[in-house]
């Protein structure tokens, strides 16, 4: 979310609708910023994204209709108990650290740098939040709307993470992710499926990340069946089509080679479930 998207006029406007004032003076008093500050946003065409939160959470205005005039499903039917000048503060005192560990958690990742890729964000930049305890309100109006979770958690760490009944549904299926790199498995956070997708039998899955590819893994499965499966080789990883043959031997194959060997020399992590590729 760029700052040249918006219109800081309507959104001002917007703001002063919520708030029930008419004059910018009025406004900056509710908001409790100097009174200049918000001629200044007009001429800059540049809204803090601290004080959007701060309307949506005292006011329980929509925040997408706030940003952008048109109303979404992201709405807060409680405002929190603080009011005003407290609230901001709160939302200040927030920054830093904390803010930065739930905008990661919202987006299910365990890296600064994944965020930074998503966003083109530098990781200089993320850093300077952490050291100067920064509240990033840009980021976090921007985490919000993208992710669905709860304002009021993302913006201070109270409430629920996600309030609507559909989306702690999603919360329990949550499943690992990993990405395969060099015949490794490396963390890469959670994956946040379509329940539907999920078979109920299901044990213990894992999501796993290709380069074009990428698959849903049943690790509980451990007697080799034909089908497609995660198999380590020499402790390498990789996926292959397997068909089993007599005499303890399978052909294994790939877009990169086919050969059998005895199943005694490769060691089953998990059975396919279902494969998404890219093609673009």
């Amino acid at each position: 979310m760029n700052d040249e998207d918006l219109n800081t006029q309507d959104v001002i406007e917007r703001i002063s609708s919520a708030y029930g004032v008419s004059t910018q003076r009025a406004l900056a008093e509710v908001l409790g910023v100097p009174s200049n500050s918000v001629s200044t946003w007009v001429q800059r065409n540049s809204f803090p994204g601290k004080a959007i939160i701060q309307c949506s959470l005292d006011t329980g205005a929509d925040l997408n209709w706030l940003l952008t005039g048109q109303v979404s499903s992201l709405h807060l039917q409680d405002s929190s108990p603080l009011k005003g000048k407290p609230l901001y503060d709160e939302i200040l005192a927030s920054g830093g650290k904390p803010v930065l560990r739930r905008i990661l958690d919202a987006y299910g990742f365990t890296m600064q740098k994944e965020l930074g890729d998503l966003l083109d964000i530098s990781s200089g930049t993320i850093s300077t939040w952490v050291r100067r305890n920064f509240f990033p309100g840009d980021v976090v109006v921007t985490c919000a709307l993208d992710t669905g979770v709860s304002l009021e958690w993302l913006a201070t760490g109270k409430g629920n993470m996600r309030e609507s009944k559909e989306a702690s549904i999603s919360d329990v299926l949550t499943i690992k992710k990993s990405r395969l790199e060099s015949g490794e498995l490396k963390d890469a956070g959670r994956w946040h499926p379509d329940p539907s997708m999920i078979p109920a039998s299901a044990e213990d899955l894992v999501f796993v990340e290709g380069v074009n590819s990428s698959w849903l893994v049943d690790c509980s499965a451990s007697n080799i069946a034909n089908g497609r499966w995660l198999i380590s080789i020499d402790g390498a990883l990789d996926v292959f089509d397997v068909v089993r043959l007599p005499g303890g031997k399978a052909r294994l194959s790939n877009k990169f080679a086919e050969f059998e060997c005895n199943l005694s020399d490769i060691t089953p992590f998990g059975v396919i479930i279902f494969t998404l590729e890219k093609h673009v």
